[in-house]
């Protein structure tokens, strides 16, 4: 299933729809932060909404996290139309990571508890209770982005690409329908940005995998197991479709407002000026 560009055409869920955009606009006060969206993401495509700053990536996101409802146009995250259920019912079936998401994080808590928490929704321990395959699943994910060995470290120690890591852990807990990554590389240095993107790679190549959209403002970012690419401009989609046929020269320059030309290696790509 494609993307369609912002426009006046309707765009229908298809059966496989896990996110579904029909000329969505999101407006807050005088400022237009979405204008007449469309997308469709289908079961089993991993997608990439790039774009700079103020283009609305993150808005999008929060759209498909089921937390922020358009201000015009419809809007389905698996299969239930935002304004007409209970919100409720879907979010634990989607997993997130963000900075927003990051900032909440107790410093004290202990990065197994980070991710264990996700189970019932909370940000931090408190009175809830957790049994012996809670703290397995947690196990399995912590040792998957290669943080077994920190585990029982409080959050606050940890570095920037290790807290990236254990958050995208905390996104699996609930082993969601729908993945979300709001920047996962953003502020790391390039062995940290490797090494997460190797491990993105992993699991965007598991069938069992959830559907997941990565947020990046950098080309570089993308993983090359990804299979589809947003590009998205002052709230208005560029284009969209297959990465491969979709991260062209001219689409990038337009998206920038740069010249700028595509270049791609051992399935990663490159912009240069």
């Amino acid at each position: 299933m494609l993307c369609v560009s912002a426009s006046a055409v309707s765009i229908q869920p298809g059966p496989e729809s896990v996110v579904h955009l029909n000329e969505v606009t999101v407006r807050r006060g005088n400022t237009l932060l979405l204008d007449r969206v469309s997308l469709d993401v289908g079961v089993d495509q991993r997608w990439v909404v790039l774009g700079p700053n103020g283009a609305g990536k993150t808005t999008l996101l929060q759209i498909a996290a089921a937390q922020l409802h358009p201000t015009s146009g419809r809007a389905h995250v698996l299969g239930a139309r935002l304004g007409a259920v209970n919100l409720a019912e879907i979010r634990p079936s989607i997993g997130i990571s963000s900075a927003a998401l990051a900032a909440r994080m107790p410093p004290e808590e202990t990065v197994r508890d980070v991710v264990v928490s996700a189970g019932y929704g909370q940000v931090g321990r408190w009175r809830e209770t957790y049994d012996e395959l809670d703290f397995a699943r947690a196990d399995e994910l912590l040792e998957a982005m290669g943080m077994s060995t920190l585990s029982a470290r409080q959050y606050g120690t940890l570095s920037e690409g290790e807290r990236k890591r254990a958050l995208a852990a905390r996104a699996l807990m609930t082993d969601p329908e729908l993945l979300l990554l709001d920047e996962p590389a953003a502020g790391l240095d390039l062995g940290g940005r490797e090494d997460l993107l190797a491990r993105l790679d992993v699991l965007a190549n598991d069938p069992a995998a959830p559907t997941t959209v990565l947020v990046t403002h950098h080309v570089e970012e993308i993983p090359s197991a990804f299979t589809h690419l947003l590009l998205l401009r002052e709230g208005r989609v560029v284009t969209a479709g297959p990465i491969a046929s979709t991260l062209t020269d001219e689409a990038l320059t337009a998206t920038f407002g740069l010249p700028l030309t595509v270049s791609q290696r051992r399935g990663r790509y490159f912009a240069h000026a």
